[in-house]
């Protein structure tokens, strides 16, 4: 078990993940485990049942590879890339100014992926179709601010993601969970993407290749 790599995780997880209800740990017990190697080996056992792929026994630097690879800062950055992509279809077909001017500002270089038919061509069935752009429409309107937008695209990233990452990386999808609050990740469980698989595959690649400083 690396101790770098799981310092790494034990930095980044939410806490809510650390015990449920009355075996939940107290925020100062649980800055002491991270702080000595026994109290992140017990965390670590605590986590293994949420996060088997992710913190499974591996040879030489292959444990905790995907929180490794993937720091919170990509992480956020692919997930709301892909939330702009799978509303592609209601992004493209919004063609109102002040709508269209929010989306450009709030989403900038996602926008434009958005609109990019060499990355997803964007054809969905007509009734999800109208059920993104119902979507997209509320939290343009819910909100002079852009955190219910995110929190849109952000959500519907992650589901895309789990979804895309349970059958190509499995600890990438552990570890998709452990950076939200469980609460947070039990609300969006019952979505369904819509991604073909090669999309979600274009941007992790690039996402993973993209210094982070970029």
């Amino acid at each position: 078990m690396s101790a770098t790599a799981l310092k790494t995780i034990l930095a980044e997880v939410d806490p809510s993940w650390i015990g449920v209800g009355e075996d939940a740990l107290a925020p100062e017990l649980l800055d002491h485990a991270r702080a000595s190697a026994l109290g992140r080996r017990m965390v670590a056992r605590w986590l293994a049942a949420d996060a088997p792929a992710l913190l499974a026994p591996q040879p030489g630097d292959g444990f905790g590879a995907a929180a490794r690879r993937w720091p919170r800062l990509r992480m956020n950055r692919l997930v709301r890339d892909l939330g702009a992509l799978a509303y592609a279809p209601a992004i493209r077909s919004e063609v109102r100014r002040e709508p269209v001017r929010r989306l450009k500002q709030a989403l900038d270089n996602s926008y434009l992926l958005a609109l990019d038919s060499l990355v997803w061509d964007g054809k969905v069935q007509a009734q999800l179709g109208a059920q993104l752009s119902a979507e997209l429409d509320a939290a343009l309107r819910a909100s002079e601010d852009d955190h219910l937008l995110f929190d849109l695209l952000d959500r519907r990233g992650r589901t895309e993601l789990r979804l895309w990452a349970e059958r190509r990386d499995p600890g990438l999808a552990d570890w998709s969970r452990l950076l939200l609050p469980r609460t947070a990740h039990e609300a969006a469980s019952n979505l369904r993407g819509h991604l073909p698989p090669e999309a979600v595959e274009r941007l992790y690649a690039h996402h993973g290749a993209r210094p982070l400083a970029a």
